[in-house]
């Protein structure tokens, strides 16, 4: 066995492949064994091909900086995450579950608002977020969703429990990764395939397709999609390539649209306009038309929300969805479920202080060292304070910020998330990780068998972004015992 898998301690964390005695999970139990089995010099080997293969394939993410953006290789472990095919089946329907409630939600605030006027959701909370989008009243797209695709980041407590860590209903990113991620596995260590029943994820454009096609204004067998996508200087450009080639469909950007006169969205080709059915958007809606929204914008195009308010085109995230994005929003997403389903959450969300509240926020004030704080509307991991692992300085000032502006900050627990063995300087060693699968929903709903799972490659880090120095890793969801 490798010197290093016999040193592996979990500590008091739960270990997703380590039982708290040191032997392999039961679904885990092969994967584990042929690891070990693997020497220092092999294991340094299949993490050298896994590099290669990321080139190869140009796998990459930008990162911003004061010095301009830096293309990064996509940080990847070799040591896949294995989840029990039953306990991910529970986690899915909870995840429908959530998904559902959401789209109603979003539904009610651009229509009728019962939610807000019966006092289950204060008003202010709402229509005072940044994400509520007063341009969106009175409509209501296809099959009544605005999420089509929603990121829903997960984490698993000490208590082996998952719970829900946030919700992304904007422009959630990250998929293309998960795809590849399994890729790279099979290229570089093929054998753990061979005794494992893993439920695939590689279908995931041909589902996005059909989600997407299925919000077609036309009957047409099959309708014009098209990916708008702010560029090739995008974080997530990579990805909105993968997935416009995955569909079949065009990758554009807003100068190759033009809404005419009859109100309809056109994509400029050679052979002259081609109309478009549904717009893929990965750019965010402030953006998306100078006529609607920032007049300044030169990214979108001018009419779309007057072409999506006709019915003449659909667009995925439907504009306005970004009003369940918002953190504060979140805390309310147990009581959405409830009141638009009548149904307990299937998967429990993680206590949220609200720093609006009075007794929240002196509660908090009063804990900045042992909770998480985050701003209502950051993403990407900026902007967020974990008190633990922060200064006094620090401390000192996020409480400014929060009697500054409390309606922009909530404040989270600080959970030990779990861990799982990862491949760091030659040697196996625990780092925390989290989860986001993806949920599409259209005419049908349905989440990804697994998702991303995201890893703090820094020791006792919990921030997992590969914006922040967080890596990835394979997630498989297993059936049967292993």
């Amino acid at each position: 066995m490798n010197k290093s898998w016999k040193s592996y301690r979990p500590g008091d964390f739960y270990d997703e492949l380590i039982t708290p005695r040191g032997s392999p999970r039961l679904n885990a139990r092969r994967a584990v064994n042929l690891l070990q089995s693997l020497s220092v010099e092999e294991m340094s080997a299949r993490r050298e091909a896994a590099e290669l293969a990321i080139r190869e394939l140009g796998i990459s993410f930008t990162v911003y900086t004061e010095r301009g953006n830096i293309d990064r290789a996509w940080p990847f472990d070799i040591i896949p995450r294995v989840i029990p095919a039953k306990e991910w089946a529970r986690v899915s329907k909870g995840l429908t579950q959530r998904s559902r409630a959401l789209n109603l939600f979003i539904n009610d605030i651009y229509n009728e608002q019962k939610i807000l006027k019966e006092g289950v959701v204060p008003a202010e909370i709402v229509l005072d977020s940044p994400n509520y989008k007063p341009q969106c009243q009175g409509v209501s797209p296809t099959h009544g969703v605005w999420a089509h695709i929603c990121g829903t980041d997960l984490v698993r407590n000490v208590d082996g429990k998952f719970y829900v860590l946030e919700d992304n209903l904007r422009v959630p990113s990250g998929v293309s990764y998960m795809v590849e991620n399994r890729e790279i596995t099979k290229r570089v260590l093929p054998e753990l395939f061979e005794n494992y029943s893993i439920l695939p994820v590689d279908d995931y454009p041909s589902r996005l397709y059909r989600t997407l096609a299925s919000l077609s204004p036309r009957d047409r067998k099959r309708p014009c999609i098209v990916v708008l996508t702010p560029g090739i200087f995008n974080s997530a450009y990579f990805e909105h390539a993968f997935l416009a080639q995955g569909m079949g469909a065009e990758l554009v950007e807003g100068s190759d649209l033009f809404v005419d006169d009859d109100d309809c969205v056109y994509m400029r080709t050679v052979d002259g306009p081609v109309r478009v059915d549904v717009v893929y958007r990965r750019i965010d809606e402030d953006f998306m038309d100078p006529e609607a929204f920032r007049e300044d914008s030169v990214l979108g195009v001018a009419g779309l929300m007057r072409s999506w308010k006709a019915g003449k085109v659909a667009i995925a995230n439907a504009p306005g969805a970004g009003v369940a994005d918002d953190k504060v929003v979140y805390a309310y997403v147990p009581d959405m479920i409830r009141y638009y389903l009548g149904e307990k959450p299937l998967v429990d969300s993680v206590p949220t202080y609200l720093c609006m509240r009075e007794d929240d926020r002196a509660y908090v004030l009063e804990n900045l060292a042992k909770l998480v704080v985050k701003p209502a509307n950051e993403s990407g991991g900026y902007g967020i304070m974990v008190g633990p692992h922060s200064t006094k300085a620090t401390h000192r000032k996020f409480a400014k910020l929060i009697e500054k502006d409390p309606r922009n900050y909530i404040a989270q627990p600080t959970l030990a998330l779990s861990t799982a063995p990862t491949y760091i300087d030659d040697s196996v060693q625990p780092r925390h990780l989290d989860l986001r699968p993806f949920i599409l929903q259209g005419k049908d709903c349905w989440v990804t068998p697994g998702g991303l799972t995201r890893v703090a490659l820094v020791e006792g880090s919990l921030v997992v972004n590969s914006s922040q120095g967080g890596g990835s890793k394979d997630t498989w969801i297993v059936e049967g015992k292993s």
